[in-house]
């Protein structure tokens, strides 16, 4: 059997609710721009991205509002805010589709992943999603069981 690839990344934070809660369209890698002592929390792999989003301000700019990034502890006076806003690093062309997603279609910026990329360079997934109704999270639950349940079935038979 073929060895599965190792990736080239290391992930620091990954948003695994996000693919519950929202129906996600386009994908999309952007850039961080953080200070010394948050590249050196973020090596240590204690950041949240669970309840955080992110959104184009009227300069097209767009920033990464309530992701934690933990204190560094061996910091001193210089050290960051956990809670502050981030400018994430993208195209023009990206902003412009992010903000018209945003604006028209009623759509919501979603943090994917953190992660360090294989240059060493702390980067965002970010998607375009859409919000799930509760009917909808429950028809994805159902689906889920009944395919739990069939391969049970099918194990089980022979």
């Amino acid at each position: 059997m073929a060895e599965k690839e190792k990736p080239n990344f290391k992930v620091v934070a990954d948003n695994r609710r996000a693919r519950f809660d929202y129906e996600i369209g386009e994908t999309f890698e952007a850039g961080l721009s953080l200070m010394g002592t948050e590249v050196k929390s973020l090596r240590t792999g204690k950041a949240t991205i669970a309840e955080s989003y992110a959104h184009v301000d009227r300069k097209g700019e767009v920033w990464l509002v309530n992701a934690t990034i933990p204190e560094y502890l061996s910091g001193n006076r210089f050290n960051h805010e956990p809670k502050r806003l981030r400018k994430l690093l993208l195209k023009q062309r990206e902003i412009a589709k992010l903000a018209q997603g945003v604006e028209r279609e009623g759509m919501t910026i979603v943090p994917m992943k953190l992660y360090f990329n294989e240059r060493g360079r702390a980067k965002l997934q970010i998607a375009l999603g859409r919000g799930k109704k509760l009917h909808d999270k429950r028809e994805v639950e159902k689906k889920r069981d009944w395919g739990r349940e069939k391969s049970r079935l099918l194990r089980d038979r022979g």
